[in-house]
């Protein structure tokens, strides 16, 4: 049986407590949202916190609010998310990525920002710490060289947030919280192309608020990849929106791609190969092509990575399909194990 090492448990009922508490104690504290993620991570020793702030009590994360703009705290579990019928009516990217995050259990505990600052992935790094003495540990956690390319400069553990990409596409901002006042960022600024190092945010900072535009215009979808049709983190996802004209022509979109490096990657020769244009077959097979062109996986997920790469196309096409209004619930149900209908909430 895997134990949690002895660490000090502070409850803040206040963000600005919060924030102080993180500020006075520093590289030694870590917050604790849902708990999904980094209690495992303890229980591996790749995170050894001496300070876990929890960030459960404080009311001010866990509220939606709908105005000029939707405003959705950083506590709000993605069970809630799921439950939010203005979510899923006008944000159904984001809807359908939550709802795919793991399994109903596990989704009662995660939240929207814990997804948001999940903890980059690789085959070499999540294991037990025997199993990574044994083999001598890698650059993320206690060693000098990734396992998964000897020769690279830099960890490649994979970014496995399913929300991100959904967010990004949806041109989400967020709000980060420090003891010295706020910041709003765009959502995409918060990720960095860099295992160990894949958020810009301070340490000292919590990310607090996620804002999306109230508009009608705009569609999304997301798609994901997984072995089975819950628990597992995707090996491939593709996050797509879209504003059309009255004639059906793309006015403005963005597709995003996760899991296939260690941040969510753009893919904005994809998104040139839409606008002006009708979504026909052909316009939409040169942009999932344009779109395969980011995805760059490496051998530290499940499946093979020359599969995974292949199948970035046809995930595009999935996507852009979905949005140009093709039904497609059951190729979700067949090749991304997601039934719409039964998400079991």
């Amino acid at each position: 049986m895997l134990r949690l090492p002895r660490f000090r448990y502070m409850a803040p009922t206040q963000i600005s407590e919060a924030a102080r508490i993180l500020a006075s104690e520093g590289a030694d504290a870590m917050l604790l949202a849902g708990g999904t993620d980094l209690f495992p991570n303890m229980k591996r020793r790749q995170q050894t916190p001496a300070t876990v702030v929890a960030l459960r009590d404080v009311e001010r994360m866990r509220e939606i609010g709908s105005g000029h703009c939707l405003t959705i705290g950083a506590g709000i579990t993605l069970t809630e998310i799921v439950q939010s019928d203005l979510i899923r009516s006008r944000h159904a990217g984001l809807w359908q990525a939550a709802a795919q995050v793991a399994s109903p259990q596990l989704r009662n505990m995660a939240t929207v920002g814990g997804n948001l600052c999940l903890d980059t992935r690789c085959n070499y790094y999540d294991q037990t710490l025997e199993w990574r003495k044994a083999i001598d540990f890698c650059m993320k956690k206690d060693g000098e060289v990734c396992w998964v390319a000897p020769g690279s400069p830099k960890c490649l553990a994979v970014s496995s947030t399913d929300t991100a990409p959904a967010l990004v596409s949806l041109r989400a901002k967020v709000k980060l919280t420090a003891a010295d006042g706020d910041r709003m960022i765009r959502l995409e600024d918060l990720y960095a192309n860099d295992g160990i190092h894949y958020l810009t945010k301070d340490h000292g900072e919590i990310l607090t608020l996620v804002e999306l535009d109230q508009v009608d215009d705009w569609k999304s979808t997301y798609w994901k990849l997984r072995r089975r049709g819950s628990i597992d983190f995707p090996v491939l996802g593709v996050a797509a929106s879209a504003k059309f004209a009255d004639d059906g022509t793309v006015e403005n979109c963005r597709v995003v791609l996760g899991a296939v490096s260690s941040a969510p990657i753009r893919a904005l020769k994809a998104d040139a190969a839409l606008i002006g244009n009708r979504l026909s077959d052909d316009v939409i097979a040169q942009a999932a092509e344009a779109g395969s062109k980011v995805a760059k996986p490496m051998d530290n997920t499940d499946f093979t990575l020359h599969w995974r790469k292949k199948v970035a196309a046809r995930f595009v096409t999935y996507a852009l399909r979905e949005l140009r209004g093709d039904d497609m619930r059951e190729m979700r149900s067949r090749v991304a194990r997601h039934d719409l209908e039964a998400v079991g909430v």
